[in-house]
């Protein structure tokens, strides 16, 4: 089972949901880099479960412990481990599913590759608690990022249709840290509002629903990436679909410029103050898997979680034969408001791994 990324930051996600503790391994993190812990576990509650009636009720401290690779706060140049402990698992809630697998799992899927053995208490190692760990390694590269100007933030871009306004051509620091310092990760209250009515209704009903993501990054500067197979989209997707419940990346415009003529598509160029910008960015900040020096802008669809309080369809394995599954546990009505900084965590690492990249492993 592969669960890495990266080629100068090295990313490796390990352990279950129902284990002992989940985490991570970073291995090429420049060393002497400081890592604030109040700012990283700020980070990480965005993300942590049992924050409010629109999320599971499964309390956990997300705190990580550092094994290795930091001293004193500060990056040591050895590999850096960290690990978060499970506290609140109900394992009883899971014991029909090693025979019943849920729909919109993989727990058929890990059942046939590993012959019955996979931990799938949970959701085992495909469970969105693996993000934490995630959002540890995002979370520090966000820090590592900020020092040298480049920003990444996201925001609720759709709840069960309901929209938020976009990010703005040009979205700020300061902007982000707005709406990661609300409840609720919109940039329209309103909207923010009736998508939880959205989500709460939906709970109700015994049922789920998703949403859509929209991250950027600033300050990224022109000129990473490779063309075809190294391109910028193709790195952060290949993480941002590593996200569990992750069906669908678009960059730019996305699949809407398929509506566009090129006249409308296109971004003219423009000189501003000695540098090369767009009047409109349908790009998201890359061209040919390069970056253009504008905003680099992506959307993440989350699909419904699979979750259900309803009675659904399904198999007993042991005897081949159909079956009915009325799940139990806690279980988000939405997962999408707890994905956002997790986008944000995936995003932060391919950058700066394709930083370090271009500038030989340092800065």
């Amino acid at each position: 089972m592969s669960s890495e990324f990266g080629r100068i930051l090295r990313v490796s996600v390990f352990g279950q949901s129902h284990g002992r503790a989940v985490g991570v391994l970073l291995d090429g993190l420049p060393a002497g880099e400081a890592v604030d812990l109040e700012e990283l576990q700020s980070f990480l509650n965005r993300r942590r479960p049992g924050g409010s009636p629109l999320s599971t009720a499964r309390q956990e401290a997300d705190a990580p412990v550092f094994l290795s690779g930091l001293e004193g706060g500060v990056t040591c140049g050895a590999p850096l481990c960290a690990v978060i402990e499970n506290g609140d698992q109900r394992s009883k809630d899971y014991s029909e599913l090693s025979d019943k697998p849920r729909p919109g799992h993989a727990d058929y899927v890990a059942w046939v590759k590993w012959g019955g053995q996979a931990d799938m208490r949970g959701g085992g190692h495909f469970s969105g608690r693996l993000t934490a760990p995630l959002c540890v390694a995002g979370g520090i590269a966000k820090q590592i990022l900020a020092r040298r100007g480049v920003f990444v933030g996201a925001h609720l871009a759709a709840v069960a249709g309901v929209p938020d306004r976009p990010f703005p051509l040009y979205p700020t620091a300061e902007l982000f840290a707005a709406v990661a310092a609300k409840p609720f990760p919109v940039l329209d209250d309103g909207a923010g509002e009736a998508m939880r009515a959205a989500i709460l209704a939906a709970k109700e009903a015994l049922d789920s629903v998703g949403g859509v993501i929209e991250c950027a990054a600033i300050g990224v500067p022109p000129g990473l990436g490779e063309p075809m197979f190294g391109g910028v989209e193709n790195r952060l997707a290949a993480v941002l679909f590593g996200i569990p419940a992750v069906k669908g990346v678009e960059f730019g415009a996305g699949f809407r410029a398929a509506e566009l003529r090129g006249s409308e598509n296109n971004d003219p160029f423009a000189a501003e103050s000695g540098t090369v910008r767009t009047e409109t960015n349908h790009a998201g900040g890359i061209l040919g898997g390069i970056t253009t020096g504008m905003p680099l802008v992506l959307r993440a669809a989350i699909k419904p979680t699979p979750s259900i309080g309803r009675t659904q369809q399904t198999v007993r394995l042991s005897a081949m034969e159909n079956a009915e599954l009325a799940i139990r546990g806690r279980h988000d009505p939405c997962i999408a408001h707890r994905a956002v900084p997790v986008v944000e965590a995936a995003t932060a690492a391919v950058l700066l791994d394709m930083l370090l990249e271009g500038n030989h492993g340092t800065f």
